[in-house]
């Protein structure tokens, strides 16, 4: 899902896990990549990659450069690159990405702005 590293490159490497058994309650900034299995109740914002497990429970905002969701969120979610929404995603807020893929079973109830895409819109309608 993330972009895959050269030879000796650390993109896949997670800085940061919230297990299953943890529950982490305020905001949540961090640098590196993280995967979440747990419960979160807060801002979470990290300038690197975000996987959130199937059995995850979010109540948050979400920030990451990419995602892919399998778990249960209820707040916004806002990645610079790819979102993946996998079929056991549960998503109750909007979504932010420059590209998106979204299986089928994932729910998702809010609205989808693809900033890229914006720029393509309104080039098209002022070409009509």
């Amino acid at each position: 899902m993330f972009n895959k590293p050269s030879q000796g490159g650390t993109s896949n490497k997670f800085e940061t896990i919230i297990g299953p058994s943890v529950k982490v309650k305020g905001d949540f900034n961090a640098q590196g990549n993280i995967i979440v299995e747990g419960i979160v109740d807060g801002n979470l914002k990290t300038a690197g990659n975000l996987e959130v497990g199937g059995k995850a429970k979010i109540t948050a905002n979400l920030e990451a450069r990419e995602a892919k969701v399998g778990g249960e969120i209820k707040g916004n979610i806002k990645t610079k690159g790819f979102l993946e929404i996998t079929a056991t995603a549960k998503i109750f807020g909007d979504i932010e990405a420059a590209s998106l893929s979204v299986e089928r079973g994932a729910v998702l109830n809010g609205k989808c702005v693809m900033p890229a895409g914006v720029e393509d819109i309104k080039k098209v309608n002022k070409d009509k």
